[in-house]
């Protein structure tokens, strides 16, 4: 019933879904500290998705270090794909831009690095800032676990006790590692998370089924 499902290659096809779909990010806050020629360098990692975190973490440091010289800080988002960074008084790409760097170098997004600095007297010179804020961002994230995350929207769809196998298919194509939850009765029921990129084909998959009344209805839900 699926046989044009069936011909494409799958195991391409999965790659290439994959490749969109997940994504790392941090498990937890952790923070780091080193010192560099007297300067006291502390790293803050944490979760952050949308502005509002990014704000209400970078309030977080700036509160409990109010006494620091510099709260340096950059981060990276996924939805959408946004990242900034600030010096925060400190010379034009020293620290914001190395903070920066190293979150890319990470491969996690929805991720905020905020570095505080308690200068101790020893001024480091442009290359110095951009080793030290660069290392102190690496340190905090050699500690920060990270989490495989997959962008996903759920499916409930209403069929016959004949076509589950093909639905199983499909849903072994599109759908993530999370399992279905099925329900039997006079029809069956199952909801089931498909990848964020793959919905505009199922989309187009379960219309030709109802079309051809082999599936009884199905919706999307955010």
């Amino acid at each position: 019933m699926l046989g044009h499902i069936a011909k494409r290659p799958l195991a391409e096809e999965k790659n290439r879904v994959d490749e969109v779909d997940e994504y790392w990010e941090p498990a937890e806050s952790v923070t780091a500290e080193l010192k560099i020629k007297r300067s006291r360098f502390v790293g803050h990692s944490a979760l952050c998705k949308n502005g509002e975190d990014v704000r209400a973490f970078l309030g977080l440091v700036e509160a409990e270090h109010r006494n620091a010289t510099h709260n340096c800080w950059a981060y990276c988002l996924s939805d959408p794909e946004t990242e900034n960074c600030s010096d925060d008084g400190e010379p034009s790409g020293t620290a914001g831009k190395p903070i920066l760097c190293v979150i890319r170098q990470s491969g996690m997004v929805n991720l905020m690095v905020v570095v505080t600095r308690y200068f101790g007297g020893i001024k480091l010179g442009v290359r110095g800032l951009i080793e030290a804020y660069g290392q102190a961002a690496g340190d905090v994230l050699a500690k920060t676990k990270r989490v495989l995350r997959i962008r996903s929207r759920r499916l409930v769809i209403c069929l016959p006790y004949c076509i589950i196998g093909d639905i199983i298919r499909l849903l072994e194509i599109y759908g993530t590692s999370d399992v279905p939850l099925w329900k039997y009765s006079a029809e069956v029921e199952v909801v089931a998370e498909i990848k964020l990129s793959s919905v505009s084909q199922v989309t187009v998959v379960l219309h030709e089924l109802q079309a051809r009344s082999l599936v009884f209805s199905w919706s999307w839900f955010s």
